[in-house]
């Protein structure tokens, strides 16, 4: 507290009173007070006297001491205190010295890299004078061998140099000094990182460029020939190519410029000159491309998009490049009359074994050598009614027919269908009888029946060769491989195998190790490991050949079934494979196909008009629609199974394929299935992984089927389950109204006559007058007396009444009838 002449004094714990305040006496600023307690006299020093320039220490200041604190604990606090502020001083000092050493770090590498870039810079002069100076050099070489050449050329009159007040000529600034300068107002204004990127020296600054660009090839050409025609006296006025350019039916204007080789600025100032305000990349008609090819001087050749397949037009072979080539052999007939068995006798293998259900569901192509030494190709078609179109593709690349016919079993439907095959085709028939062996053959049946189809073999007296064999013993093999090298004697088949390759697609399917693999029959020409081709939509280059036997092989000539790696998508069985030059030809015409395929597709199925429109909208909501996705192994059983699909159905019902291919179930086939509410069929593949887990979880049904015969039955009973069932009527009897009766809260009942068959309470009725219908309905009561029954048999009497009708007269006919439905199938 403070005293009446303005000391301060100090209120002390312990006992310490006001009046045990003895002086207080001040040193400068700070004032001390001076406390007599009854151990001894301490000078109490000022709040604040402790502290950096306030006097006294608060060491032994027992004032600012907490309580239960003695002096000991007090010096050992005190003590601690000062150890840290030393450390703290030391600290700051060591910080102090690191950043110091830091910066003087920092200058020693600025120092560095400044006279690294200035070595850099003088490296770079250095390099660009002793450029300049070759330059120079040659130039004057140039000139002086020019006018060796041509000395009576005129010599230009050369300008005066400028000279110094005392008619000496002025010094020219060097060349470091102008780069020196261009660098400074280069780099006036960069900060100090685009200097230091500036150091590095690139090809461009080394020969002379600037701004990491030099000259390219091209100018320094018309450089030298500018030079070239200063130094001769005049300037030559370059001759303009006159060009044969190819003018499609549309094109951008950058591609016409590129073709006239003109700058596409020029063409596009041409375009606006006649009023088109076009760019380099919109599409111009063709009348207005000839018009600015004509004007740029140019000759123009009108061509269309199907012109790309004029590379691959068929040349004519000289006759003495001609070549004897093996024959193919097709080998055709009806299910289960042995074709593939005796196949198997002749080339001495087992294909039958791994085909499902005994069947031949693909075409295969083998080469036979025979006992003589005769090579033939043989094509083994199959006989389900299914595959008719692969059956009739291998009649088109076939060159001799064996019909095959059981002895035991006659001429059947795909017999005839493998006849008008043969004959469509214009190849010669050879008439095999199998299955001789068996207790019930009857050749002379089956060649009586081939006299109904117009096939009269030679022992009837005609000229189609006839051989009875069996497959089984072996019987007749000899005699059917003569028959063959004899018709292939009278065909004299040649071929060239020196010029590009032609050959058609036997079968085609997604190998999973191997990609796309087209089995092909070459034709015509020699096809070699290495050959770019295209074939029908795809294209491809020849990665391996394999033949029939799992071998790979370098070449195959003519009438040689391989089989081809290295396309890019799987064709269509039955397209044509042609070699070409390049593989941008085999892309170029592979798009054009597509693209005609696709507008095709879109022709056929799109309507061009409003009442086309609504025709289609009408018949889609009167036709129910299976949808499925179907995935085969190859090409050739995906196409017949689709075309078996579209027979299926009627007016009512029709089954639609959203998606078929080749290779195994993707997730991708799942996901549009589940879009569209379709099953997946796959035949003879299986889906990956993926698809599976992701089928189970979506509800999508999958369906694997090995022969053909159960996938087409399952489809066709599916989709009969969408037809509507059929109503049927059953009359069931009729009654006679001999009186009619009025019954208080029923109405109007008629007293009847049972005059044939049953009368039932649920059955419908219909009342007739004078054998006319005036009302069809339901009864309310039918009673016998005065019991409510539930039928009245025929010669009985009852009463009926109508639900809602009471225009009832005697003399009337009551028709009774019910209703039954009939599931209905699909033929």
């Amino acid at each position: 507290m403070s005293d009446n002449d303005g000391k301060k004094t100090l209120g002390l714990r312990g006992g310490a009173r006001p009046g045990n305040v003895k002086q207080s006496f001040s040193h400068g600023r700070t004032k001390n007070v001076v406390v007599e307690t009854k151990r001894k006299r301490v000078v109490v020093p000022k709040p604040g006297a402790g502290k950096p320039g306030g006097g006294a220490t608060p060491s032994g200041d027992p004032s600012r001491r907490p309580a239960g604190i003695s002096d000991a604990e007090m010096a050992r606090r005190m003590k601690a205190l000062q150890a840290a502020k030393a450390r703290e001083v030391e600290e700051a000092a060591a910080r102090e010295a690191a950043e110091k050493a830091r910066e003087e770090e920092r200058a020693r590498r600025r120092a560095e890299q400044e006279a690294k870039e200035r070595e850099q810079r003088e490296a770079e002069e250095r390099a660009r004078a002793k450029a300049e100076e070759e330059d120079r050099k040659r130039k004057e070489a140039e000139i002086a061998a020019q006018r060796a050449a041509a000395p009576a050329a005129p010599a230009e009159p050369k300008a005066a140099a400028p000279r110094s007040p005392a008619n000496k000529p002025a010094p020219a600034a060097t060349p470091r000094k102008n780069d020196r300068e261009r660098e400074q107002r280069g780099n006036r204004g960069k900060g100090r990182d685009d200097n230091r990127r500036s150091g590095k020296l690139t090809l461009g600054q080394a020969t002379g460029g600037e701004g990491n660009r030099h000259r390219s090839m091209a100018a320094m050409k018309r450089k030298q020939e500018r030079a070239r025609q200063k130094a001769m006296g005049g300037t030559v006025e370059r001759e303009k190519v006159i060009r044969d350019v190819q003018l499609p039916e549309a094109i951008t204007v950058s591609e016409l410029a590129n073709r006239m080789a003109e700058r596409v600025a020029d063409v596009v100032k041409s375009l606006m000159n006649m009023g088109m305000m076009v760019t380099q990349n919109q599409t111009i008609d063709a009348d207005t491309a000839e018009l600015i090819i004509e004007e740029f001087g140019h000759k123009v050749t009108r061509v269309s998009d199907s012109d790309v397949e004029d590379v691959i037009k068929e040349v004519e072979d000289d006759d003495k490049d001609l070549k004897s080539r093996p024959p193919v052999i097709t080998i055709m007939g009806h299910v289960d009359h042995g074709k593939t068995s005796l196949l198997d006798a002749i080339r001495d293998a087992r294909v039958v074994a791994g085909e499902a259900g005994g069947i031949t569901q693909h075409i295969g192509a083998y080469q036979v050598t025979t006992d003589s030494g005769t090579t033939l190709s043989f094509l083994d078609t199959p006989g389900h009614a299914a595959f008719t179109s692969m059956r009739s593709r291998g009649a088109q690349v076939t060159d001799i027919v064996v019909l095959v016919v059981a002895a035991d079993d006659a001429v059947m439907p795909q017999t005839v269908e493998a006849i008008n095959h043969a004959k469509a085709a214009g190849v010669p028939m050879i008439v095999a009888i199998n299955k001789v062996d068996k207790p019930g053959a009857n050749p002379d049946k089956v060649r009586t029946d081939l006299l109904q189809h117009e096939v009269i073999v030679e022992k009837m007296s005609g000229e189609v060769q006839d051989v009875e064999v069996s497959a089984i013993t072996g019987q007749g093999l000899g005699e059917l491989l003569e028959a063959i090298a004899l018709q292939s004697e009278i065909l004299e088949l040649k071929a060239n195998p020196n010029r590009a390759a032609q050959g058609a697609v036997i079968e085609a399917q997604l190998d999973v190790g191997r990609g796309p693999v087209a089995t092909v029959l070459v034709q015509n020409g020699t096809l070699r490991q290495g050959d770019i081709f295209v074939v029908g939509e795809q294209y491809g280059k020849v990665r391996a050949l394999i033949n029939d036997k799992g071998e790979r092989v370098k070449e195959a000539g003519p009438s040689v079934p391989v089989e081809v790696l290295g396309l890019n998508g799987t064709p269509e069985a039955g397209d044509v494979l042609n070699v070409t030059e390049t593989e941008a030809q085999a892309r170029e015409i592979a798009e054009y196909r597509e693209q005609a395929a696709k507008d095709k597709r879109a022709a056929a199925g799109a309507a061009t008009t409003l009442e086309q429109l609504m025709q289609k909208a009408k018949e889609d909501e009167n036709v129910n629609e299976l949808p499925i996705l179907m995935k085969a192994d190859v090409q050739g059983s995906a196409e017949a199974i689709v075309q078996a699909m579209e027979k299926i159905g009627n007016d009512e019902v029709r089954v639609r394929v959203l998606h078929s291919g080749v290779g195994a179930i993707t997730e991708t086939d799942v996901g549009l299935a589940e879009a569209s509410g379709a099953p997946i069929l796959g035949f003879n593949v299986r889906a990956n992984a993926s698809a599976r887990n992701t089928a189970n979880q979506k509800g999508v049904e999958i369906r694997y089927y090995s022969v053909i015969y159960d996938l087409v039955d399952d489809v066709k009973a599916a989709a009969s389950g969408l037809l509507s069932a059929e109503i049927r009527e059953k009359f069931i009897g009729y009654a006679e109204i001999r009186e009619v009766f009025k019954v208080t809260g029923v109405g109007k009942v008629a007293g009847c006559l049972v005059t044939e068959g049953v009368a039932r309470r649920s059955a419908g009725v219909r009342l007739l007058r004078d054998n006319v219908v005036i009302h069809e309905g339901t009864l309310k009561t039918l009673k016998r007396f005065k019991d409510e029954v539930a039928e009245v048999q025929s010669g009985q009497e009852c009463g009926m009444a109508f639900e809602n009708y009471d225009d009832i007269r005697a003399g009337d006919v009551i028709e009774i009838f019910e209703r039954e439905e009939v599931t209905r199938t699909l033929d």
